[in-house]
């Protein structure tokens, strides 16, 4: 039997990896877009537009599958550096994933996997290794998009006991080549290379290249364990080693790192800036809070059980830098 993927933020830099990579199968595809989105059909996939939010809208593109073994991969959210939750973000990432657990349980998928995130995993103190969890709360973590995806993650848990075959993966901060920006670690890279990064900030987080998230999902529809969840993630990276890779791959000027406490005065000034404006900044409070918290998550799970294995990020600033150049960049 064929397998018939159906994915939700098919536009997005994950699931457009993810897309990538699944092409060179023997399956079909079914991507869902949002009505103000473009996208071209091809041979063995077809976009649908819709809107998690609205259930009505899904149920076009989970409709005549009979003869196809069904997997979904729900990877639509809204990623926010924001502290508070707003009423569109809890609407994307917990009532829309709510709305997809609702879809295919109705028509009776054979595995769903959900891109859940790091940051729905509470932090260990003392800088102890965190690993994967049974259970979530939005009240065990910090900053709106945490909250959210810890509430969806739990959904998800609890809809694993009413019978749905569902895998949680949990990337950690990803970046990479096939994103024109809109992800906040490569606007980072792409401010960089415009030269109008004034200077970086101490601290760091675990970046992980998206190629190696979007092969660490597919992974986890054969690989992965009904109701269990896998960490994605790679290696504590410092943001002068960040910018260090990226002057290494543009023969471009060393940047002088900022203090954290220093970042911090600006920061509530930087997001009031971006709300006025409508752009968003850089660096945020919880953003700021992320780079000085507990990252020191562990892989080891999804490498034992997915093969999971990911790459240098010298290698991913350079191919990121490549991309945003030339389009270009080693696809594996």
């Amino acid at each position: 039997m064929q397998r018939l993927y159906i994915i939700t933020g098919a536009n997005g830099h994950l699931a457009g990896t993810i897309i990538r990579y699944l092409k060179k199968e023997d399956c079909m595809i079914r991507g869902l877009i949002l009505p103000s989105e473009k996208a071209d059909d091809e041979k063995s996939i077809k976009y649908y537009k819709g809107d998690i939010t609205k259930i009505e809208t899904m149920e076009e593109i989970f409709s005549d599958t009979d003869g196809y073994e069904v997997v979904v991969m729900h990877v639509a959210g809204l990623i926010s550096i924001a502290s508070n939750v707003s009423p569109l973000i809890y609407d994307v990432n917990v009532n829309g994933t709510k709305n997809v657990i609702s879809l295919c349980m109705k028509y009776n998928v054979k595995r769903m996997i959900y891109v859940s995130s790091v940051h729905a995993i509470p932090e260990v103190e003392g800088m102890g290794i965190i690993s994967e969890v049974t259970s979530f709360s939005k009240d065990w973590v910090e900053g709106a998009y945490a909250r959210t995806k810890a509430e969806a993650s739990q959904a998800v848990v609890d809809a694993v006991k009413e019978g749905l075959d569902a895998v949680l993966v949990h990337p950690s901060g990803i970046l990479g080549p096939y994103d024109e920006g809109n992800n906040h670690m490569v606007q980072l890279i792409k401010s960089y290379i415009s030269g109008k990064l004034p200077a970086g900030i101490t601290g760091g987080y675990d970046f992980v290249d998206v190629r190696d998230v979007a092969k660490g999902c597919i992974a986890a529809v054969d690989l992965g364990d009904k109701g269990e969840c896998y960490i994605l993630s790679n290696r504590y990276v410092p943001v002068k080693d960040m910018l260090e890779y990226m002057r290494i791959a543009t023969n471009g000027k060393r940047k002088m790192c900022l203090p954290l406490s220093l970042a911090a005065c600006a920061a509530p000034v930087s997001e009031w800036i971006g709300k006025v404006t409508k752009t968003r900044p850089l660096f945020t409070v919880y953003s700021l809070h992320t780079m000085r918290s507990n990252s020191r998550f562990s892989h080891d799970k999804a490498t034992m059980q997915l093969a999971y294995s990911p790459r240098d990020m010298k290698v991913t600033v350079a191919d990121t830098i490549s991309w945003l150049k030339t389009k270009k960049c080693s696809e594996f």
